[in-house]
């Protein structure tokens, strides 16, 4: 009764608190904000959920659907009941002078159930939606950034005006995927039990989800400072390390030593330099690239709040670092924790860094226990609080262009800290990063052609920002299949060291299975390919459709979406190559640097031809092959080849991929299958000929590193050489061999490719060490050897046996 005389009366006061609310949020919010996909749906009524209710939140949503073309809130009948507003809500604020009483929950889902029931035949749509005002973790804070941060708690009226104020344009909203709540009342069996019992458990879901959304979007509150060394400084492992320390006297004073270790490592996430970061790598990105791809981020997104997450991203580029902290914070992901080398703590940017998430780490601690139980102890506590973490598997930087062997060290620390027990299970999150032209370019470069490798300065930055005039054309960021540690199998290894070797090798594999092409690797794949880096346009054009045709064949995650002619002429605006028109028709060339710094784009996608270009190397020489021949052959390579550019496909399962990519080959037109069953190259005059010999130029510098490799044993005799004189004599030969044949890639002869190929020979069993070091093998090298002379071209067998023979005279 009292309600229904008083409800009249405050009418006038609430129209103009509600008109004051909505000229506020216009002029003050700008929500980055995606409408959620009902089109399977359209016809049904939609109900939207939110974890707590809130007037302002309520106005925004309703215009942020209506705005999307969906129904706004408003009175909803259902059946031969009418909900006076389709908005439900798990929690309420507390009435003025109860807020000791905390949130109450509402009716809301009981009554919703209750008309269900009664209405069989109903359905609707429900839409869960979450506000975060500013996306600032939870942290011990003073009262200003406690009022203004966005909190787990709820939040009040003077609370909801300061956030409005100050984080108006931060503000992200959030839209689950849309129930069809029919499916998941026969999914949950949730009317079982009456519709009392299918509440309850509805808040009980929708509460885990909501909290769920709020770890991925906000992650784990921030421990203060003070607490998190403490925490850390009160740790048994390393409270035993200053102990350890402490008795053997040479650490002066280890617990303060520790205490530095801490503050030398720990990150100082600040919300506010996110805020600065995010706006000034807008312009940044927007200056530089004409846009940022991503692909696969959704998949990781649906999975963020069920686990914690490592990112594992190839390392391309110094700006690596800021670009997927950019992407994931702009696509509602807290940014991760990254892990830095010691050398980017430099004055400005360090601290600069630091606050945007970075911890700092020494290239080795080996030598250094205190310093390692520090960081191994920081580290865990990390992944044991829920913080998304980033590390780089390689180490350094990539200098060819390849994905690096992994460095095994954080990833054995992330073992044990799963181990140890997490929160959440851990979820690693392998992350390709394509650029179509590097910052450090020139760098590159120069180290590429044998100059050592300088300490960075604050000097590299002004070199930098020098730079940012010029075209960098566009970037990839693309999310491979996750690893759950919890359902892999290394946990199963005999060893410690065992499983880490094969997490690491499935980690790299898993980076490349993620690799997209763009117009710069196509245009570097098609054109080094040619003896002298020069090819006619429509043999080019031809080529790179080639590519295009292969790459799409095998699920590549991303292409470029223009055409080949565009590819042209963005990667002769980059500066990497050059057309000369002629009369008898336009060539593309590039320069002796050019070529160099190209090799670097090839090898970013070299793996994802890997296998198309092997069978076509092995009929650049052979004119006609049985399926079982090539078999045998390419089975022969494949450990090595498979080893360098970690390719996914066991032993195993080579076979059947051969086969698929032999179909592949003839659907091209590259490959022609005879009247006999065999598979036949196409005739010399005609284009698929000359395309399959470009095609398989690709793989042939690998095989003759092997091949000189394994002649080099052969002439030499077993027992003759040790592990370093292998590969310094293989080196040397290379290095010979590419002046005779006009070479000028310094990866041609790069020892450390040598020593990676050995060490699989070693792996295969086919060579091993005996007592005194010495290098031995069996009648099988020698076999393989044997076999392997007969696909190379015969001139160029002649010069590899000229050189082997002529060093062991």
């Amino acid at each position: 009764m009292f309600k229904s005389i008083i409800r009249p009366l405050t009418l006038p006061f609430q129209l103009l608190v509600h008109g004051a609310l909505k000229l506020l949020l216009k002029l003050l919010v700008k929500p980055h904000f995606t409408a959620p996909d009902i089109a399977s749906n359209p016809a049904l009524p939609v109900f939207y959920v939110m974890d707590q209710y809130s007037l302002t939140e309520t106005l925004l949503l309703s215009k942020l659907m209506q705005k999307a073309g969906l129904p706004g809130i408003q009175s909803l009948p259902l059946g031969s009941e009418n909900f006076s507003i389709n908005l439900l809500c798990l929690q309420r604020a507390p009435g003025l002078g109860k807020a000791f009483l905390g949130p109450q929950t509402t009716g809301d889902l009981e009554r919703f159930w209750q008309v269900l029931q009664a209405q069989p035949t109903s359905d609707v749509l429900v839409i869960p939606v979450s506000f975060f005002w500013g996306r600032a973790p939870g942290r011990e804070e003073p009262l200003l950034k406690l009022l203004t941060a966005q909190r787990w708690g709820l939040m009040g009226g003077l609370h909801r005006l300061l956030a409005i104020l100050l984080h108006g344009r931060q503000l992200w909203v959030e839209t689950g995927q849309p129930i069809q709540v029919r499916k998941l009342m026969d999914q949950q069996t949730l009317m079982a039990r009456g519709a009392n019992h299918a509440a309850e458990k509805s808040r009980r879901l929708l509460q885990l989800y909501f909290r769920r959304v709020r770890t991925r979007v906000l992650g784990p509150d921030l421990s203060h400072r003070r607490t998190l060394v403490n925490s850390l400084m009160a740790s048994p492992a390393l409270r035993e390390a200053i102990r350890q320390a402490t008795a053997e006297g040479k650490i002066h004073k280890p617990r303060e030593q520790a205490l530095k270790y801490i503050n030398e490592i720990a990150s100082s996430v600040s919300y506010p330099v996110l805020l600065i970061l995010d706006r000034l790598l807008s312009r940044l990105w927007t200056r530089l690239y004409d846009g940022v791809r991503v692909t696969g981020l959704d998949a990781i997104k649906t999975r963020a709040g069920h686990y914690t997450l490592v990112y594992l991203p190839c390392h391309r580029s110094h700006i690596d670092y800021l670009l997927l902290s950019y992407v994931l914070f702009r696509h509602g992901l807290m940014p991760p924790h990254i892990a830095a080398g010691i050398n980017l703590n430099m004055p400005v940017i360090g601290p600069l860094l630091r606050r945007g998430g970075a911890f700092f780490m020494r290239r080795s601690f080996r030598d250094n226990p205190l310093y390692a139980a520090v960081f191994n102890e920081y580290f865990c506590h990390l992944l044991a609080q829920g913080h998304p973490v980033e590390y780089f598997v390689e180490g350094g930087r990539s200098r060819t262009g390849r994905t690096l062997p992994p460095r095994p060290g954080m990833l054995s620390m992330t073992l044990k800290a799963a181990q140890r027990g997490t929160r959440k299970p851990l979820l690693l999150v392998p992350v390709y990063l394509g650029y179509e032209k590097v910052l450090e370019g020139n760098t590159y470069l120069s180290e590429l052609r044998g100059k050592s490798k300088k300490k960075e300065s604050p000097l590299d930055l002004l070199r930098v920002l020098n730079s940012l005039r010029q075209y960098f054309g566009r970037v990839d960021v693309s999310f491979g299949e996750p690893l759950a540690l919890d359902n892999l199998s290394t946990t199963n290894q005999a060893t410690h060291q065992d499983a880490v070797n094969q997490l690491s090798h499935m980690v790299a594999c898993s980076i490349n299975q993620a690799a997209t092409l763009n117009r710069v690797n196509l245009v570097a794949l098609a054109l080094l390919a040619s003896p002298h880096r020069a090819m006619e346009a429509n043999n080019l054009l031809a080529q790179m459709q080639t590519l295009q045709q292969l790459a799409s064949m095998q699920g590549v995650h991303k292409l470029p979406e223009d055409q080949p002619q565009d590819w042209l002429d963005a990667t002769e605006r980059l500066g990497f190559i050059e057309r000369m028109e002629h009369p008898l028709g336009d060539l593309y060339r590039c320069q002796e640097q050019q070529g160099i710094l190209l090799t670097w784009y090839r090898n970013n996608s070299l793996h994802l031809f890997a296998l198309p270009a092997l069978v076509a190397f092995l009929f650049t020489h052979q004119k006609n092959l049985t399926t079982e021949t090539l078999q045998q052959q390419a089975g022969m390579v494949y450990p090595l080849l498979a080893e360098e550019l970690f390719l996914p496909w066991p032993v195993d399962k080579l076979n059947a991929q051969l086969n698929q990519t032999l179909e592949q080959l003839q659907q091209i037109g590259l490959l022609e299958l005879g009247t006999s069953g065999e598979w036949l190259r196409p005739a010399e005059h005609l284009p698929g000929c000359m395309r399959l010999r470009l095609l398989g130029s690709l793989v042939q510098p690998m095989l003759e590193r092997y091949y000189l490799l394994l002649a080099l044993l052969e002439r030499h005799g077993s027992g003759h050489l040790d592990h370093k004189q292998l590969v310094a004599l293989t080196q040397q030969m290379a290095q010979r061999l590419a002046v005779l044949q006009g070479l000028n890639s310094p990866e041609y002869s790069d020892s450390r490719l040598f020593e990676q190929a050995l060490q699989q020979l070693m792996a295969q069993g086919w060579v091993q060490e005996d007592e005194q070091q010495q290098l031995i093998f069996t009648d099988q090298l020698l076999e393989i050897t044997r076999r392997g002379r007969q696909v190379f071209d015969p001139q160029l067998r002649h010069s590899l046996l000229s050189l082997t023979l002529h060093h062991s005279l």
